[in-house]
């Protein structure tokens, strides 16, 4: 298909810490015990996209992912792991490799997503209508990621919920207007100009931009080189492309354009109440092929995945919680593994105490042990845990080589690699950083514990 794959798999992200640490970057975070960049590389896999360069924020992320790559994709695939400074951005981290970019198209994709949506089926639509951007678009998942990116916490306050204000064509096929983050209840502003060649526009905001993108190399290196600002491809590259997609040159002159956009700022934009009733002119589609318009444009198209399919990203700690409890739950088919009878998995070598259950939807890794008395509902636990007896752990997930000590109650939590939580601690809507002892006998809710 002739299209470059370029993975973004960031690096120590913020937003997921403390899950992700100076040992586990975003790339390795383990989603039902495997590295979520192994589903990302599995889907790609599947649409015979194996040549594949991993771009990694940081200098010692990318050798930790370069090594764990080495030893996951030996002989299946051609991977090349490019470190990127850290900070710089989607849009940032792109610029730094442009020297490695040489294909006619570009697929990139988001290094935190699990899904089932083929992105073979986003370079074909791409190549199918020549367009300069493709997007793919899902629905917005039933319990995404919250705003605040945590499971729980002190501040229970509600933010208003945002979304992805998105313009279609009546084909559904081409992308008119995008508006990441929008919030739903005030007004959006759309380019009377491309209203008026669409004719329709059908606006929604229960899809999301999935972060995975076709683009034109160089359509996209142009705007990379014009627009040196650009950091995000989902808040800038694309919604410029989108915004541009009727300008008399691809990329015009940004005096002419500054100028244009401020003499004629009323007659481009307006409220989009003011203008829906006013919509009866040619369809997009018709005004792209009839060569009837004189000016140059470039299209900008959507892939909208099935409903039936999955796509999360793990850009916060529910998302995290979320994508786990779905990987061994309904999207099971995600996961790589083959499930008991009793609808989990218990490694053949984990060891169970007596009178101890582990429930439908939970995962028991390699060489885990777990005393008397036990129950495990709806929860991963990781390889070689160590778990006493008269122990709860319910819609949680416990890294390896945790330490449970006896009596521990454990709901709606994330234990990370090597914590230890001493006799009778009780959590709820925690999250406990790799390594923390948390000691006897307390109970927490909504905390989370870190070295300071």
């Amino acid at each position: 298909m002739d299209f470059q794959v370029v993975i973004l798999a960031g690096g120590f992200s913020s937003n997921l810490q403390p899950l992700v640490s100076k040992e586990v970057p975003k790339a390795l975070l383990p989603v039902a015990n495997r590295p979520v960049l192994s589903y990302v590389i599995d889907l790609l896999e599947s649409s015979n996209l194996k040549d594949l360069i991993v771009v990694v924020e940081g200098e010692d992320a990318a050798l930790k992912v370069g090594g764990w790559i080495s030893s996951a994709c030996v002989d299946r695939l051609h991977v090349e792991v490019a470190a990127v400074a850290e900070n710089v951005g989607t849009a940032g981290a792109l610029r730094a490799i442009a020297h490695h970019l040489t294909a006619k198209d570009i697929l990139i994709v988001s290094g935190d997503i699990v899904s089932d949506v083929s992105p073979g089926a986003v370079a074909a639509t791409h190549r199918r209508h020549d367009a300069s951007v493709t997007a793919m678009l899902c629905a917005e998942p039933v319990s995404g990621p919250s705003e605040s990116g945590v499971t729980g916490g002190k501040d229970k306050t509600k933010k208003p919920a945002c979304y992805d204000i998105i313009g279609l064509d009546s084909s559904k096929q081409f992308l008119l207007h995008i508006a990441t983050g929008a919030e739903i209840k005030k007004d959006t502003r759309i380019k009377k100009s491309v209203l008026c060649a669409a004719g329709k526009m059908e606006i929604r905001s229960d899809l999301m931009d999935s972060h995975i993108y076709a683009f034109k190399r160089s359509v996209l290196q142009k705007v990379l080189d014009q627009k040196p600002t650009f950091r995000s491809l989902k808040q800038d590259v694309l919604p410029y492309l989108v915004r541009t997609q009727l300008s008399s040159e691809v990329f015009p002159d940004e005096k002419t354009a500054e100028d244009n956009g401020k003499n004629n700022m009323q007659n481009n934009e307006v409220v989009l109440s003011q203008i829906l009733s006013n919509a009866s002119l040619p369809s997009f589609h018709q005004v792209y092929e009839s060569g009837l318009n004189s000016r140059k444009t470039h299209k900008c198209c959507v892939y909208i995945a099935d409903e039936s399919k999955y796509c999360v990203r793990l850009n916060s700690i529910q998302a995290y919680m979320d994508v786990n409890r779905d990987v061994i739950g309904d999207a099971n088919h995600l996961s790589g593994y083959s499930f008991s009878s009793h609808h989990n998995i218990v490694h053949p070598s984990a060891e169970l105490g007596s009178k101890t259950t582990v429930g439908p939807h939970c995962m028991l890794g390699e060489g885990s042990q777990v005393g008397d008395k036990c129950s495990v509902k709806r929860s991963v636990i990781g390889r070689h845990c160590r778990i006493g007896s008269n122990v709860k752990v319910v819609n949680s997930v416990v890294m390896d080589h945790a330490t449970i000590g006896d009596g521990c109650s454990i709901q709606g939590s994330v234990i990370c690699s090597n914590a230890q939580l001493q006799e009778r601690v009780s959590l709820r809507d925690c999250q406990v950083e790799a390594g923390y002892v948390v000691y006897a006998g307390g109970e927490h809710k909504g905390e989370t514990f870190a070295r300071k």
